[in-house]
């Protein structure tokens, strides 16, 4: 580490509210790869940042030194003819809208380099949802990450530790020193990675309400501003739509189920979750717009739609999961490869009315239980283990009637969920509208 500063001094000055410049920031971030900044330093570091928090010019600073930590991704060289374009969400429950979205822009002329994650807390990760698919590979090197875009228009894949390695071990840290909820390191977590890709454009999906990270709407406003923001003033043009998480996304949670309504998605659109086909052609309508594709977002709706029902984006979708390793007749016979759990049975009512509410992260965190998801990083999970079919807000349903179908390898499995899901699911004799899907729409200011 360079000797032009002292790590406890820049501390100190973070610490007492002042403004950290560019250099000083970029020797932090340089102390936080090459392991010379202490466990100790960075997490009074992260302290410090997240009580004084930072100005717009720190958090553009931090976040493109952190994009600068390991590799940046470079398309000159391939010669693509449209323009590089990803999307990235804050996670909800049965948020499974990459895999849709990744082959519908790639149908329509962008290209998405998605790098994605595995799920903690309470939500689930799109590479988990890949990884249930047998031979599926998020872990492509570079080269042919690189010639899969090119040749495919999509590929998504697993975070490398090249990438932004900086942020990892950050995020590590936050983790374990209640500094995560700070919308300045957020900001820069999130983008240091999508930056990285070398984008021409990117959308943001901030998720809010009682399943989203975010469930506070003024937490997901400032965070949506803030990305924008700095996204904008790092060159990459940057819409944040902010949406409902208020119930589940679609109609199943889990790996392998979110797998299933994912194909039957791309391969029926008719019979698509209204919610969920919504939301995956307004992300795509804007990626399409941002990047140059489409002038409107009228036009990039029909066309992302027309992708989506001529079955484009499905013959990419599974030639993306064939040249990553999985079957290439995935979508013709996904029993066979997305084998059913030995138990398949309805979660019953005990009483009638219409749905008014769902606890949405209370579903996730069962999910948690039967470890269909995990608490930390080196958890395995299971990829069978999950809910689909479940009712929305708005229905009504009867007693005995199934609030949702449950998946399960045991008795004891299906009993906790019979036990659990009614809890969580709230009726009333009233009907209600079912919330907002989207709330608001921010670029930068």
């Amino acid at each position: 580490m360079s000797k032009l500063f002292l790590p406890q001094e820049l501390i100190r000055k973070k610490r007492d509210g002042l403004t950290l410049n560019d250099p000083e920031i970029g020797f932090l971030v340089q102390g936080i790869t090459d392991g010379s900044l202490t466990d100790a330093q960075l997490g009074a570091f992260a302290m410090a940042v997240f009580k004084c928090g930072m100005t717009m010019d720190e958090r553009v600073s931090l976040t493109q030194h952190m994009m600068h930590s390991g590799d940046t991704l470079q398309w000159q060289d391939l010669n693509l003819d449209g323009p590089v374009v990803d999307k990235h969400s804050t996670g909800g429950v049965g948020d499974k809208i990459s895999l849709m979205l990744a082959p519908i822009v790639a149908a329509c002329g962008g290209y998405v380099p998605m790098i994605s994650g595995r799920g903690l807390g309470h939500t689930g990760g799109t590479l988990d949802k890949l990884e249930s698919i047998p031979g599926y590979s998020g872990t492509p090197n570079n080269k042919k990450f690189r010639l899969l875009v090119k040749e495919i228009g999509c590929a998504i894949i697993g975070q490398t530790a090249k990438l932004a390695p900086a942020d990892q071990r950050f995020y590590a840290t936050r983790d374990v020193t209640a500094t995560v909820e700070s919308i300045d390191l957020i900001t820069a977590s999130i983008l240091s990675k999508k930056l990285a890709s070398g984008l021409d454009a990117l959308v943001m999906d901030i998720k809010t309400g009682n399943g989203a990270f975010a469930a506070d709407y003024t937490m997901a406003q400032e965070l949506a501003q803030s990305i924008a923001n700095v996204s904008s003033k790092s060159g990459v043009p940057t819409s944040c739509l902010i949406t409902d998480m208020n119930q589940v996304l679609g109609h199943s949670v889990g790996n392998a189920t979110e797998v299933k309504e994912c194909i039957n998605f791309l391969i029926k659109p008719e019979n698509a979750n209204l919610r969920l086909l919504e939301l995956t052609i307004e992300l795509a309508a804007h990626m399409l717009r941002l990047s140059g594709i489409e002038r409107d977002l009228n036009a990039a709706r029909l066309k992302s739609q027309d992708a989506l029902t001529s079955g484009k984006a499905a013959s990419i979708f599974e030639r993306m999961i064939s040249e990553l390793g999985g079957p290439s007749d995935l979508l013709e016979k996904s029993h066979k490869y997305l084998v059913p759990m030995p138990i398949i049975k309805p979660i019953v009512s005990s009483s009638s009315g219409y749905v008014t509410e769902m606890d949405v992260r209370a579903i996730g965190l069962s999910m948690i239980h039967l470890k269909a998801g995990r608490t930390k990083s080196s958890d395995p999970i299971d990829h069978g283990v999950g809910l689909s079919d479940i009712i929305e807000i708005g229905k009504w349903v009867d007693k005995g009637e199934a609030l949702a179908i449950a998946h399960t390898r045991s008795k004891d499995q299906l009993n906790y969920l019979q036990e659990t899901v009614p809890k969580v699911i709230s009726l009333s004799d009233k009907r209600i509208e079912p919330p907002i899907l989207i709330h608001e729409i921010l670029g930068s200011n």
